[in-house]
């Protein structure tokens, strides 16, 4: 009896808990409904059946529990009960399988008027590529992928000259416009997803995949990868702004195309130390190593270069340039002892590994020139490239999205509620304090899940320079 009272009361409260869960399906923002319909149909077949069986078995323990006058009835077949449920099991899988049909058949058909649109997932960032002027995206290929050229667009392709690349950034789409996201990974599994879409798709390595859509409701939405696609998975996500005409044309034609990009690269001046330096921040290098010594990740590399290093399996390795090339385009081959492989491959030409090769010996005292090594800047400029090396940009971004901690974007001068529900306005006092006890004032939404900097006072003021000068609007 106790049994029978117990499955009825979890029937009634799982039904319960159905209605009046805060847990629900997030705003929908565009054409697919139709998803959130299927998903309710499934639920009701389905919670159906939970409480069908349910209260048949406690009905079962009530009539049929045991009597010392009561004998069981031996009854190998029925074959009414056999028809009438098959009969229902089929029913109940046509009616959970039909829906979904008629949905795929209209998420695999893009309609005639959908613009293209391009999303490109690696560990542990997005990439994005609209159509210039001409209409067409140009072809790409993860081998033509280099420092300069992060998506891979065929540099021989006419039609992807003026495709409009945004590398590090904040995509857009235009409100009430078809759009087919066509979906493309340059090194493992992920999965582009968007809540509020109803759409999600894999992006497989060697493949382009594909979801289509119709933005209708205008705001910021976040991005998530929904694969497991390593130890910084978690942090792989972004925000996607859906625009009316006028903001999305106008930040459109704000971003630079795929010729403009690759323009500069044959000209870019400064020593081979700078530009190993910013394929280190294009790469996201600094979010595993850092270059004051300080644990992370990966290895320091700080007095790295002709140190003698034990590796995983036992052996010592002297650490030269031929070993910083292999540990860059061969990570996994050898492993620094106390360390997990986790490294991804890094796809670069000759004259981008030089070029890294020389920032990473820069660490090390005598393996070049300290002029080369650390050429003088301002103090914002400083700032940025410390945010940079030391990690800061792993949590931070600078152009308002959304991360695991607050963007620097328009930070300095506002005016921030923290989690005990006090006000603060961020100031010089406030970044000083939250580098140096970041937990004492943690921002309300936001984990306590900062490490204290361990920064100069001279390396702190020019982060906060940064933050003011370059970023307060």
């Amino acid at each position: 009896m106790a049994l029978a009272i117990a499955l009825i009361i979890m029937v009634v409260g799982s039904v319960a808990f159905h209605f009046w869960s805060p847990w629900w399906f997030t705003p929908l923002a565009s054409n697919w409904g139709s998803m959130d319909d299927t998903i309710m149909i499934t639920f009701w077949v389905t919670g159906f059946v939970f409480i069908v069986i349910n209260l048949f078995i406690a009905y079962c323990v009530i009539k049929f529990r045991h009597s010392d006058d009561r004998t069981a009835a031996y009854e190998p077949e029925n074959k009414k009960l056999e028809t009438w449920l098959t009969a229902f099991t089929a029913l109940g899988v046509a009616v959970l399988l039909a829906p979904g049909l008629v949905v795929y058949a209209d998420f695999i058909n893009v309609p005639d008027e959908a613009v293209e649109f391009e999303a490109v997932g690696q560990q542990w960032s997005w990439g994005f590529r609209y159509p210039g002027e001409d209409g067409q995206l140009g072809t790409a290929d993860n081998r033509y992928v280099t420092f300069a050229n992060p998506l891979g667009v065929n540099p021989d392709d006419p039609n992807g000259q003026d495709d409009i690349v945004i590398a590090n950034g904040t995509p857009h789409l235009l409100l009430d416009q078809p759009v087919k996201i066509l979906l493309r990974s340059k090194d493992v599994l992920h999965d582009f997803y968007v809540p509020n879409f109803r759409a999600k798709m894999d992006l497989v390595p060697g493949l382009v995949s594909y979801i289509w859509l119709t933005p209708t409701v205008a705001g910021p939405y976040e991005i998530l990868c929904a694969e497991y696609c390593g130890v910084g998975h978690y942090a792989m996500s972004g925000d996607i702004i859906v625009s009316e005409k006028s903001d999305f044309d106008a930040w459109l034609a704000e971003q630079p195309t795929f010729a403009e990009l690759m323009e500069p690269r044959a000209s870019v001046g400064g020593s081979i130390i700078d530009r190993g330096r910013e394929i280190s921040q294009a790469n996201g290098c600094v979010a595993c190593h850092s270059g004051d010594g300080a644990p992370s990740v990966g290895p320091t590399w700080q007095g790295m270069f002709g140190r003698i290093e034990e590796m995983a399996d036992g052996s010592t390795i002297t650490v030269d340039d031929e070993y910083l090339k292999e540990s860059i385009i061969a990570p996994a081959a050898k492993v620094v002892k106390g360390y997990a492989p986790v490294m991804p491959p890094a796809d670069l030409n000759d004259e981008d590994l030089d070029a890294l090769v020389a920032f990473l010996k820069s660490f090390t005292e005598g393996a070049v020139s300290a002029e080369a090594a650390a050429p003088e800047v301002s103090e914002t400029e400083m700032g940025r490239q410390l945010s940079m090396t030391k990690g800061c940009i792993a949590c931070h971004t600078t152009d308002g999205t959304r991360t695991i901690g607050p963007t620097w974007k328009g930070l300095f001068g506002i005016t921030e509620e923290m989690a005990d529900g006090s006000m603060i306005t961020v100031d010089e006092a406030y970044l000083i304090e939250s580098m140096v006890e970041p937990n004492a004032k943690v921002v309300k939404g936001y984990p306590a899940a900062m490490p204290p900097s361990g920064l100069t006072d001279e390396e702190m003021n020019a982060i906060v320079a940064y933050i003011r000068d370059e970023l307060a609007n």
